[in-house]
C-alpha cells in the first residue's frame, strides 16, 4: 500500500511498477512516468508501425529484434523527455492541480538528483541507438533538437501538440532506416500521418488541464480550438486516415494492411464521437485509448508482411 498522496492522479494505481517500486524509488518512477505507460506506448507506435510497413514492403513482416529494441528505446528516452520536461516545468506544475503532487514540484526529489535520473536513461536509449545502422543513429540523433524545445513551446505558443508530433512521430523515420538504412516517401507520409494524429491524440488530453493551463498562463491547443475541439480533431484524424492510407499503398499494403487502416480509422471516429463535452476522466480514458488504436494499425501491417 503506497502512502497517501503517493499516486498521482492520472497514474495507473494497478500498474506493476507502482506496486514493485519500494517508496524511495517512487519519486523516481514517476519522474519517468513508468506508472503511466501510455506515454512510451505511443512514443513506440510509430516505431513498430513502421518496421511493419517496412517488412509488408519486404514481404516478410517487421524484424522482431527491431520491435525489442525500439520497446526499450521507447521506455528510457519517454522517461529521460519527461524527467527533462519536469525539471524545467517545477514551478509551473505547481500552479496546476493535476501535477502540483509530482516528484519536483512537491518537493520529494531535488533538480540535481531528477537530472542525473535523467542522464541515465537517455545514455540507456542511447546504447539500443548504437544497435543500429549509421542513417538510424543519425536519424535519431537529429530527434534531440526537437525533444530539447519542445517542453518551453506551451510558454511562447498555443501549438505546443504540433511540437510533441514532431517528436512523438520520430520513430516512423527510425523504424523504416533501421530495415533500408534510407528514407522512402511512405516513411515520410507515416511521418506525416502519426504527427496529424499527435495532434489530435494530445489536444484531447490537453482538455484536462485547460482551466488550470488558463490560470497559469499555459498555452495549449485544448484551449485554443476551445469549442470547435471536436471539429478540429476530427480534421486531424481525418488527415491521419488520408496519410496513413498513402502510406500503405506505397508500400504495396494488401487485404490485411487495409483490415488494420479500418479498424485504426473506425477506433479514431470513436474517439470524435466521445469527446465532445466530455469531464476530464473521460479525455484522460479517450487518450489512453490511442494505445489499442496504434496496435490495430500495427497487427494489420504486421500480418500483411507475414502472412
Amino acid at each position: 500500500m503506497k502512502p497517501d498522496g503517493a499516486i498521482l492522479p492520472d497514474a495507473r494505481p494497478a500498474s506493476l511498477a507502482l506496486r514493485l517500486a519500494p517508496d524511495s524509488a517512487l519519486p523516481f518512477v514517476q519522474l519517468a512516468r513508468w506508472d503511466r505507460p501510455i506515454g512510451w506506448e505511443l512514443l513506440l507506435a510509430p516505431c513498430w508501425q513502421a518496421a511493419a510497413l517496412a517488412g509488408m514492403a519486404e514481404r516478410h513482416g517487421p524484424n522482431l529484434a527491431h520491435l525489442a529494441l525500439f520497446l526499450v528505446g521507447a521506455i528510457a528516452m519517454r522517461g529521460a523527455g519527461c524527467t527533462y520536461n519536469d525539471i524545467l516545468d517545477r514551478d509551473l506544475d505547481a500552479g496546476v492541480e493535476r501535477t502540483r503532487g509530482r516528484p519536483l514540484p512537491s518537493g520529494r526529489v531535488t533538480a540535481k538528483a531528477a537530472a542525473v535520473f535523467m542522464v541515465a536513461q537517455a545514455l540507456v536509449g542511447f546504447a539500443v541507438l548504437l544497435s543500429f545502422n549509421r542513417a538510424t543513429i543519425l536519424t535519431g540523433l537529429a530527434s534531440l533538437v526537437v525533444v530539447a524545445v519542445y517542453p518551453l513551446m506551451k510558454r511562447v505558443t498555443s501549438w505546443p501538440q504540433a511540437v510533441l508530433g514532431l517528436a512523438f512521430s520520430w520513430g516512423a523515420l527510425v523504424g523504416w532506416t533501421a530495415t533500408f538504412g534510407r528514407l522512402d516517401w511512405p516513411a515520410v507520409a507515416l511521418y506525416a500521418a502519426a504527427w496529424c494524429w499527435t495532434v489530435g491524440y494530445d489536444t484531447i488530453y490537453a482538455q484536462q488541464d485547460a482551466r488550470d493551463d488558463a490560470i497559469v498562463g499555459i498555452r495549449s491547443t485544448a484551449r485554443l480550438f476551445g469549442a470547435q475541439a471536436r471539429l478540429a480533431i476530427a480534421i486531424f484524424y481525418a488527415a491521419t486516415a488520408a496519410l496513413t492510407q498513402a502510406a500503405i499503398l506505397g508500400a504495396g499494403g494488401g487485404w490485411w494492411a487495409q483490415f488494420g487502416w479500418l479498424a485504426f480509422v473506425a477506433h479514431l471516429g470513436w474517439q470524435v464521437a466521445r469527446i465532445d463535452g466530455a469531464s476530464p476522466a473521460v479525455a484522460l480514458k479517450l487518450f489512453r485509448s490511442n494505445r489499442d488504436a496504434a496496435l490495430l494499425l500495427f497487427a494489420g501491417l504486421a500480418l500483411q508482411g507475414w502472412l
